[in-house]
């Protein structure tokens, strides 16, 4: 009997916030739903000396200026390996971005870097930051799009930290029902910097209808194209290394006509398996929605502790993931 493979990331990525844009609050066991959990960002979650700063729908051009970074970034994949930490800093809850005070969160970060290093010394460790820059809501807000844009405030506080690890970042979007013709310009300020990258999340993109949350969204090469024609017109026009886009997925329906998605020259793209559970389940993710309908690159998502909420569940180790057909290039932590 075939193993029914779970859409097991489903409803992770959600940052909720009632009237007012303040953050509602749940139960700290989240929400259960068919092959996943709905997590939602409770009060506690949130900084206090963030909130009034940064849980704003906001343009991000009306924020400070961001420096160029110091440091050369050149073509990275796939010379070198990404480890990335993903997450929201207003939520404890959306990863290990923000789950830890950002000293504490580099310091782990460091440790993953180590742990690659030591498995696989020829290839070189990327280090990145990768940022939930607009977060779905199970709500239409003002702008009647069920998403939420984070201030320009919190894309500036993680490019800061990444500074201090020659890391690079990654800005992740959660359309809801808006487009990404709409979302990704609002973020081209940052996008012209280096070492600033783009993510798409198709769970929450709900363009056949539906409320994030409540259903699996769906992204098609159309919108992907999209997506890397506007990096690489950004990268022509500045001069800029190659631009990547990581595009989650753990389910079929989540990326269609993949064979229609153009590779661009001056954009790299990862495929990136997105789900949680037990090892089995997470290989037979990873070679049926990544190995079966490639596209460039490849990542693979280990969640610290949906993976290991079970008996007998584990988290892959870097020796297991160097196992992996194709090996994954961009490893991510939530």
């Amino acid at each position: 009997m075939k193993k029914r493979i779970v859409p097991a990331k489903f409803g992770m990525g959600m940052l909720v916030v009632a009237a007012g844009l303040v953050a509602s609050g749940c139960s700290s066991e989240g929400k259960q739903k068919e092959g996943g959990v709905v997590q939602t960002a409770s009060a506690d979650s949130l900084r206090s000396d963030q909130k009034d700063s940064a849980v704003v729908e906001t343009n991000p051009t009306q924020t400070q200026q961001v420096e160029d970074s110091t440091h050369t970034f050149g073509t990275i994949l796939p010379n070198k390996r990404i480890i990335a930490y993903y997450g929201n800093p207003l939520s404890k809850r959306m990863g290990i971005l923000g789950e830890l005070p950002p000293e504490q969160m580099l310091a782990r970060l460091d440790e993953e870097v180590k742990a690659w290093e030591e498995a696989d010394p020829a290839t070189p460790v990327q280090p990145a930051l990768h940022v939930i820059m607009l977060t779905a809501q199970g709500k239409p807000l003002k702008s009647n799009t069920y998403s939420l844009r984070m201030s320009g405030h919190v894309a500036d506080s993680v490019i800061s930290w990444a500074k201090t690890r020659n890391a690079i970042v990654f800005l992740d979007i959660q359309i809801g029902k808006s487009t990404f013709e709409k979302e990704i310009p609002h973020l081209e300020k940052y996008l012209k910097l280096p070492q600033v990258h783009l993510g798409i999340d198709p769970e929450f993109a709900m363009k056949k209808g539906g409320i994030p949350g409540g259903k699996i969204g769906t992204v098609d090469a159309e919108d992907i194209n999209y997506a890397t024609g506007y990096l690489s017109d950004l990268a022509t026009k500045h001069n800029l290394p190659p631009k990547i886009l990581v595009v989650h997925r753990f389910t079929q329906g989540m990326v269609t006509n993949y064979k229609n998605i153009k590779i661009r020259p001056n954009v790299q793209i990862v495929m990136h398996m997105d789900g949680w559970g037990d090892k089995p389940l997470k290989r037979d993710s990873y070679r049926a929605y990544i190995k079966k309908e490639p596209v460039q690159f490849t990542g693979f998502k280990i969640f610290y502790k949906n993976d290991t909420k079970k008996p007998g569940w584990k988290l892959f180790t870097p020796e297991e993931l160097l196992k992996l057909d194709p090996v994954p290039h961009y490893i991510q932590y939530q």
